[in-house]
């Protein structure tokens, strides 16, 4: 296939199991970590198993200056990627009139900023190649319905919903196609503590969804099948909205 797709945060949880679905489908995967190099050496090993070709990018998705050299170097090493999707998002949950400046900043330079930080650099390169190519961002149910204690982060991914139909529209005529899932609980880290009566309370499934359920909708973006659908936002949340 030879067709390559940088994944960020793709070392554990959503991120990785979105890796392996594409190391499985015969995608080459340039693995992004923030700073856990055990964990992203342990999932390149999983993904090489596969047979796919993998190239390790470390930075600060908030780190404007470090992003664009080491993704501009992948580039230069590589060639452009095919697909980008943009996973990696932190949360600083606290009610509004509590939250701190560090806790508001720190969500928006992550998860909005990400978007120019990590996209930008790699769209000329994607338009250059003449071979189309798929953008995927990660929002959430909070950034289309909102969600108490989470002002910052449902702004940040409300943000990234509009950035993504915006983008969609001025690659379209590129064969570029630009999506956003939106997932609602998902079994990772980031809800790992997350009551079971909540859960039942919140989705008509009565359960959390699983990393590979976000990851199988991934790869169906990816594929040649999905050429004509952008600009849209998928909720995956067991019926959440």
């Amino acid at each position: 296939m030879n067709k390559r797709v940088l994944i960020t945060g793709s070392s554990r949880g959503i991120g990785k199991a979105i890796a392996i679905s594409l190391a499985a489908a015969g995608y080459d995967i340039a693995l992004h970590y923030h700073s856990n190099i055990s964990a992203a050496k342990a999932t390149q090993d999983e993904l090489n198993a596969l047979g796919s070709k993998v190239s390790l990018l470390q930075f600060d998705v908030a780190d404007r200056v470090t992003v664009k050299q080491t993704i501009e170097q992948d580039i230069s090493e590589h060639g452009a990627y095919y697909g980008v999707i943009l996973n990696a998002g932190i949360n600083r949950d606290t009610a509004f009139p509590a939250m701190t400046e560090q806790e508001w900043d720190s969500v928006i330079h992550t998860n909005l900023d990400g978007f120019y930080n990590v996209i930008h650099p790699t769209i000329m390169p994607m338009v250059q190649s003449r071979k189309g190519g798929r953008i995927i961002t990660l929002a959430s149910v909070s950034g289309i319905a909102g969600n108490r204690g989470q002002v910052n982060y449902s702004a940040s991914k409300a943000g990234i919903i509009g950035a993504t139909k915006a983008l969609s529209l001025e690659l379209a005529k590129r064969k570029i196609t630009v999506n956003c899932i939106a997932p609602g609980l998902i079994e990772t880290d980031m809800v790992s503590d997350f009551p079971k009566e909540i859960v039942d309370q919140m989705v008509p499934m009565k359960r959390m969804g699983k990393p590979n359920e976000i990851a199988g909708l991934a790869k169906f973006l990816l594929s040649d099948d999905a050429a004509y659908i952008t600009r849209q936002v998928i909720s995956v949340n067991g019926g959440m909205i």
